[in-house]
């Protein structure tokens, strides 16, 4: 069995061969069953640590299951908030293939995702992107997002401007211009696309900053109880996710407005597998807002860890 690290991974999935994976994988025939979602109490913090377990398998070809961990508070540690393995394996045989690390894997899916989605929602002449957060995803979400968009210009909010602004130098190789930035407002009207990626549990992305014309990317908020964007983005934008079945259940910025009646199951037009399927074709109108809501899908990991297993085989 091969044991690859978090550099391999990285190394061997380049964004533009990911996201082209992706969408051939939406329309394609992988199972992929409920994922387990367990919060575990921790009383050494003041939320809950997350376990996942995340199976997908293709007939007759591979398997994969995702197990990892979600510790919001880590960051004070100096650890990693998600920590966890990925096991491929051969569906004829049962044999294990390969066990990779799953935050790279996690990390570089999640952004080819996004870019997925900018790739069928975003304007053709998207420059500007607002990354908002400071984490692991958000240098893979600006280089995702600039490899479907001729993408210029990058403003990075975080709560601590030195983490923007490494993030800034860890993007130095796209050639982009990219600036740290003291707050979301003044800039968010400045932006083609927004990429939200926090854990933040209240709205920091209002609808009354929005502007015609945008694409939003929310990709944290992966709880019931957390939110990235208040209702007045829901309400003035054309509203897709990832994937229906785990969308409007397990994140907060579309299970309440749901719950509550902000919004309706029928107001989210499409998701990932309808795209790539074509079963729905967007017709964009220069002045639509499009949010795109992201919570991850074994599909894409197992996807990527294919593409990472055959690329060390090679």
């Amino acid at each position: 069995m091969l044991t690859i690290n978090a550099e391999t991974v990285n190394h061997a999935l380049s964004f533009p061969k990911l996201v082209d994976a992706l969408e051939l994988a939406f329309a394609s025939d992988i199972t992929v069953p409920p994922r387990l979602h367990f919060d575990m109490e921790n009383p050494k913090a003041s939320r809950e640590t997350t376990l996942l377990m995340m199976p997908a398998w293709q007939a007759g070809e591979v398997a994969g299951v995702k197990i990892v961990t979600v510790a919001p508070e880590n960051g004070k540690k100096g650890l990693p908030s998600i920590q966890g393995s990925y096991l491929l394996m051969d569906v004829d045989t049962g044999a294990m293939i390969a066990m990779m690390d799953a935050p790279a894997l996690t990390a570089r899916r999640t952004a080819a995702a996004s870019a997925l989605a900018s790739r069928f929602l975003s304007r053709e002449d998207s420059e500007t992107l607002l990354m908002i957060g400071t984490g692991t995803l958000s240098s893979k979400l600006i280089e995702a997002h600039a490899s479907v968009r001729a993408i210029k210009k990058v403003y990075v909010w975080g709560r601590d401007k030195a983490k923007a602004e490494a993030i800034c130098q860890q993007v130095a190789h796209l050639n982009l211009r990219c600036q740290a930035v003291d707050n979301i407002e003044d800039y968010i009207k400045k932006a083609d696309i927004i990429s939200c990626a926090t854990l933040s549990k209240e709205p920091l992305v209002l609808g009354k900053w929005l502007v015609a014309g945008q694409h939003v990317d929310m990709v944290g908020s992966y709880r019931p109880d957390m939110r990235e964007m208040d209702d007045e983005c829901l309400i003035k934008s054309r509203l897709f996710v990832d994937n229906f079945e785990s969308a409007l259940r397990e994140t907060g910025d579309m299970a309440i407005p749901l719950q509550q009646g902000v919004i309706s199951k029928d107001q989210i037009e499409a998701d990932l597998f309808a795209f790539s399927q074509q079963k729905f074709t967007m017709q964009r109108n220069r002045q639509d807002i499009t949010v795109f809501k992201s919570v991850g899908h074994a599909l894409e990991d197992l996807t990527a860890a294919k593409l990472v297993a055959d690329f060390v085989k090679a």
